[in-house]
């Protein structure tokens, strides 16, 4: 800023001078506030810190101006808009006035207290001008604590006046339903909105403290006897150290006694002991935790003491002349507590170490008390009664609930249908057993065994079904470990011993000897030349038979003889080899025959000539009785 310090001299070069001690060239301020409002200031100074020449005018040309009205110069004034109206609860929304106070409670029935101060905060709420007095909650203190008096205005006198934000101020009492409060101080807010409406605050007092509160708060007086054991320094010195020992109780000799597991805690502190009871998973014990309560134990008692009941005694140092303490605890020794002896056996590593710094045992032994399982008793089964299979009959000693034997089920898929069938004879002393005749058939997918026995005209033994489907175990073999007949034991010259009868196989039917072929690793060398021999047999010529022996069997003679015929009448026509398979499925039994309706339906379905003569002949010959048919005659005359 450039000033021309002497008058009279013109602004020009050279006759300019610049005044190095001004340093400030800013310009004043002009705005500012006054008592919360924001007012207009006009300056003083100008840039650089010169006074600027004002003009002052007279108390008399000042009241002329403000006695003036300018209406003939400028017109009527107009008039400003008014301002937007902003309700009460919209411009105080969510502000509060806080005070601090405090207000005296007689105490009359007590000899510690005579009376009592609460303190308080008194909100004061903008918006509806309505207060609240809360006292905030001390713990433990007895008394309902909280809110006093809930949120509403408050009158003031008897007249309906309420309280007002005005009436309010610090270093006063104002009383409410009876209650005179003393109001010491507010905070900040409260305090700025206050002095800007023009309220003089008095200054904050301090808080008054309740006494009998501030004597709690007092350590309480401790009487120290002195001892010779300072108890205090092996409190702190031993605070949290538990020795932790295993130990067994063995009460195996009296009935029902049990080895039972505990673990014994031995505190430091202050020598006491705790028993506790170690449960296992079903072990069928109710699972207290506890043995014996932490407390300490006496070693030796006093004479008197020993016959004194111990319910009743209160164990003290005069009755004890000797506790328990840490050097009584060794592992590998018995300990006697409260009459049980208990055999410690184990202890942790903090114990461990505990014991070596202390008392310089390093070598504490753990004894295994693992016990020994016993041998595992073998099952014996009771003996065989005759009744159903012998794994059936096992099924009850196993379980509860018997359950079925598992089956091979893959076995019983693959050899679904397949039935191996001998003539047998029985063994028997008797003479009319002997011309009886048997038809064993064995089921390659039960590996079960079925006899029927053909019924004969005139022999005066009813046939029919003699033993149903069943394993039957091999003479010699025990219960546990049956053995069953297979396939292999089945040859000719055989003997089959079935529940105590014995049967000795004659012959086979055409389906064995293709079994046998095809399997004849599973079969002896002795089965294999029984049935080359047969086979060598049916091949060779068949002697001249005498008169006599034809006329013993003449409808033997006449039914192959008509088989042969029909062989060679239906020689041209092909071979059916499965007619045999189709009677075997409807005959469950396995016995060679089947009814006459099922005969009929099997016929009618491979198209046999059920209405030649011959083949009806043959069928007359293979009727037996008025319902039944041998189909293992009749297919002979259908297969080459």
């Amino acid at each position: 800023m450039v000033s021309n310090p002497v008058h009279g001299l013109p602004f020009l070069p050279g006759t300019s001078f610049k005044d190095l001690t001004k340093t400030a060239f800013h310009r004043s301020q002009t705005l500012g506030y006054r008592n919360g409002y924001a007012v207009v200031r006009r300056p003083t100074v100008g840039i650089g810190g010169d006074r600027l020449q004002v003009n002052q005018l007279s108390q008399a040309d000042l009241d002329e101006l403000a006695s003036k009205v300018p209406i003939l110069t400028y017109g009527q004034p107009r008039q400003a808009p008014p301002a937007q109206f902003v309700p009460a609860h919209v411009a105080f929304d969510k502000k509060v006035l806080k005070f601090d106070a405090y207000f005296q409670e007689d105490v009359p029935m007590s000899t510690e207290e005579h009376y009592r101060i609460r303190q308080v905060h008194i909100y004061y709420y903008l918006e509806d001008d309505s207060m609240s007095v809360i006292e905030p909650i001390v713990e433990n203190s007895g008394i309902p604590q909280g809110k006093l008096i809930k949120r509403q205005c408050l009158a003031k006198n008897d007249r309906g006046d309420h309280y007002h934000w005005k009436d309010l101020n610090r270093g006063i009492n104002i009383t409410i339903y009876g209650k005179t409060f003393r109001i010491v101080d507010c905070d900040k807010f409260t305090q700025v909105f206050l002095e800007s409406q023009g309220i003089e605050l008095n200054p904050p007092e301090k808080m008054a403290l309740d006494p009998y509160t501030e004597l709690r708060k007092q350590p309480l007086r401790k009487y120290v006897t002195p001892t010779d054991f300072d108890q205090l320094k092996q409190f702190l010195t031993f605070d949290k150290q538990v020795l932790r020992f295993y130990a067994i109780w063995d009460d195996t000799d009296s009935m029902f006694g049990e080895c039972r597991t505990y673990i014994i805690h031995y505190y430091l502190m202050d020598d006491t002991v705790e028993i506790r009871e170690v449960h296992e998973r079903n072990d069928g014990r109710d699972p207290f935790p506890l043995l014996m309560n932490r407390q300490r134990m006496p070693k030796v008692l006093v004479e008197n003491a020993k016959n004194f009941p111990q319910c009743v005694l209160e164990i003290s140092d005069k009755e004890v002349l000797e506790w328990y303490t840490a050097k009584d605890f060794i592992v590998g020794k018995p300990l006697t507590i409260l009459g049980r002896t208990f055999f410690i056996y184990d202890c942790d590593p903090f114990t461990r170490q505990y014991y070596q710094e202390k008392f310089g045992i390093s070598d504490l032994p753990r004894i295994d008390m693992s016990k020994k399982e016993p041998p595992p008793m073998k099952q014996e089964l009771p003996p065989y009664n005759g009744f159903g299979l012998i794994e059936d009959s096992a099924q009850n000693c196993f379980a509860l609930i018997p359950k079925a034997p598992k089956k091979d089920v893959i076995k019983m898929l693959m050899n679904e249908n397949k039935v191996l069938r001998y003539l047998a004879t029985v063994e028997s002393p008797i003479p009319e057993d002997k011309d009886r005749r048997f038809v064993l058939s064995y089921f390659l997918a039960t590996d079960m065994i079925s006899i029927f026995e053909p019924p004969v005209r005139n022999s005066g033994i009813i046939g029919g079904k003699y033993l149903g489907r069943t394993k039957v175990v091999k003479p010699g073999s025990s219960v546990e470990n049956p053995v069953y007949y297979g396939p292999s034991d089945f040859f000719i010259g055989a003997v089959i011993e079935v529940f105590g009868r014995r049967f000795v196989i004659l012959d086979t039917d055409d389906y064995v000897l293709k079994y046998m072929e095809s399997n004849a690793a599973q079969y002896s060398p002795e089965a294999l030349l029984s049935i080359q021999n047969c086979i060598r047999k049916q091949e060779a010529p068949a002697p001249e038979l005498d008169g006599q022996q034809a006329e013993e069997d003449p409808g033997v003679q006449d039914m192959e003889a008509l088989i042969d015929t029909i062989q060679k009448q239906l020689k041209d026509r092909p071979c059916r080899d499965n007619i045999r398979e189709a009677f075997q499925i409807y005959d469950k039994e396995a016995s060679g025959y089947v009814d006459r309706e099922t005969f009929f339906k099997i016929c009618g379905s491979y198209q046999l000539p059920v209405d030649d003569s011959l083949i009806k002949e043959l069928i007359r010959m293979c009727s037996h009785g008025e319902d039944k048919i041998d189909y293992y005659n009749f297919v002979r005359a259908f297969s080459n």
